[in-house]
């Protein structure tokens, strides 16, 4: 039996055979999935190290995969994969809240001389802004690339309402009436935000996202430079951050 077929009710569990066998197809879709990943951190973050955290978060979707759901093993397993390795850049300290609350500086600062500027801002400005060097502005930068909403980042949220909001989103189904409209709440507020962005954000944005292309690929779209890519990537989620913390949806 082959990833592809398993859908709806044709399994019950899956046993230790097959488990060995899902866990070798699906190898390339975990390095696809950190790869993405890795393309906005520092070098010397290890992928290796990472691919291992994707690894163990496939084997724990396969383990905790329900067939009754409402959903495919792929995509239960995106979000597996995806929370192993960010909570291993976690542990790392590399998303910590301390990053999380540089990284809002960034925005505020981009905002800020946006605003001053006319819409042209350079890095070294706003690197003079926060007051960091210009190499500690690039960390901070490629970190802000890795997401855009962060569900830590969800105000007035209790951790256990958090961790609602993430069963939800893998299951497609809320568990609660407060969780839907809360969900629902995000998903308007992003969606009206992106509305507002410049064309080439949305389209940044609609190719890395929901094409799944890389910024390399992009680039060869729009005829770009992968750095152009990626900086219009940034402004991005920068303008979309800030407009989710202007609606009350995360933390200010």
């Amino acid at each position: 039996m082959t990833l592809a077929t398993i859908r709806g009710n044709e399994i019950d569990s899956i046993d230790l055979k097959n488990r060995s066998s899902l866990i070798l197809e699906y190898l390339p879709f975990v390095k696809q999935i950190v790869s993405r990943i890795a393309s906005h951190l520092p070098p010397h973050v290890e992928s290796e190290d990472l691919i291992n955290a994707g690894v163990i978060g496939l084997m724990q979707a396969i383990d905790r995969f329900d067939p009754t759901r409402d959903n495919t093993l792929k995509t239960y397993a995106s979000f597996r994969i995806k929370g192993a390795v960010l909570s291993e850049l976690r542990s790392r300290d590399y998303l910590s809240r301390s990053h999380r609350k540089r990284i809002k500086q960034l925005d505020d600062a981009y905002l800020k001389l946006e605003l001053q500027n006319e819409g042209k801002v350079e890095d070294e400005d706003v690197a003079k802004e926060i007051d960091v060097s210009l190499d500690e502005y690039y960390q901070i930068k490629a970190a802000a690339n890795i997401y855009f909403v962060s569900i830590d980042e969800m105000d007035g949220s209790s951790n256990e309402e958090k961790e609602n909001y993430v069963q939800s989103l893998i299951k497609k189904q809320p568990n609660d009436a407060l969780t839907l409209t809360k969900l629902k709440e995000m998903q308007n507020a992003i969606e009206g935000a992106v509305d507002q962005l410049p064309d080439k954000e949305k389209l940044v944005l609609s190719m890395y996202y929901s094409d799944e292309l890389t910024m390399k690929e992009i680039g060869r779209v729009m005829d770009l430079t992968e750095s152009r890519v990626s900086q219009i990537h940034s402004q991005a989620i920068i303008h979309l951050r800030s407009r989710l913390r202007k609606d009350g949806l995360m933390e200010g």
